[in-house]
């Protein structure tokens, strides 16, 4: 099993929300530790206000490439990847240019993590497209079919893609990724009909809420399955991962407590578990995934 964080919280400490200059130092310190810790892999989220049930909208976000860049720069070894990109936020041309920069200039250590959208309020607060529902998901389709298109390394010709929603004359991506065969793609959501179809035709992996509980991530992922099944896909070639807050976990956010609940998650297939925390910038819970977790779930 593999451990990775994510960042949610970007006010850390007294006052830290009113003073800018913290963000750089502090990120900077949290991603090298992560990095030295054995931590497999870390995740920012696409959002421009702070989630209403994190806190409030007016507190410190950053814009999420823009930051996985930053920590391309101060890391060595960690995978980077947004959890994950709301695709109506971003033309799936230039989304998939900006992951294959952020592969190449870390060395291949980037991810494509995409989803449906869902924050309503940021997207109309900053005059962001945020259509209906159905829509997002015909254009989340459509984004992984171009990504799949500009990341074709055997086809010499790029032909035009013409969807509903997009129109590429030239998808050409040059670079390509380092990641081979490119960036793993990553499919957000719980959705049974849509989303889990997606990630069995389209994904690399997939990614579930804890707040689930084991029982309800037993049944996605025999939804998900079923779907492989369907459209004849190795269901091990999907990694299984989950998001969950390290203050969250049922037994608490101590060394055994995390340790049983990764055990929890391995019998059901889960190969990927990914901790987030108010008090990342502490590097108590980045410690403890280091000195005690990571060895005790390795080989699960």
């Amino acid at each position: 099993m593999r451990i990775g964080i994510q960042f949610i919280w970007f006010n850390w400490g007294e006052g830290a929300s009113a003073d800018a200059s913290t963000f750089a130092p502090t990120l900077k310190r949290i991603a090298q530790a992560a990095d030295a810790a054995g931590v497999a892999s870390l995740w920012t989220i696409d959002h421009f206000f702070q989630m209403e049930f994190a806190g409030d909208a007016r507190d410190p976000m950053l814009e999420t490439y823009t930051t996985l860049g930053f920590l391309a720069g101060v890391t060595e070894r960690i995978e980077l990847g947004t959890l994950v990109t709301s695709v109506v936020y971003r033309h799936p041309g230039a989304l998939i240019k900006t992951v294959s920069t952020l592969d190449v200039l870390s060395g291949g250590r980037a991810w494509l993590g995409i989803g449906a959208a869902w924050y309503e309020r940021e997207a109309r607060g900053l005059g962001l497209p945020f259509p209906p529902l159905k829509e997002r998901f015909e254009r989340l389709e459509e984004a992984l079919q171009i990504a799949h298109r500009m990341w074709n390394r055997a086809d010499a010709t790029v032909d035009p893609y013409q969807g509903v929603h997009y129109q590429l004359a030239e998808p050409i991506d040059s670079p390509h990724p380092l990641s081979q065969p490119h960036p793993r793609i990553l499919i957000g959501g719980e959705g049974e009909k849509k989303t889990l179809r997606m990630v069995a035709q389209y994904g690399d992996a997939c990614n579930f809420d804890g707040g689930l509980g084991v029982d309800g991530i037993q049944h996605k992922l025999n939804v998900l399955r079923e779907h492989c099944n369907a459209h004849d896909r190795d269901y091990d070639a999907i990694e299984r991962t989950v998001v969950h807050g390290a203050h969250r976990v049922p037994d608490g956010d101590t060394a055994d407590g995390l340790i049983r609940y990764c055990e929890s998650l391995a019998k059901i297939g889960v190969q990927h578990v990914i901790f987030n925390t108010p008090q990342m910038h502490d590097l108590k819970l980045i410690d403890l995934l280091g000195e005690k977790v990571i060895p005790a779930v390795r080989g699960l």
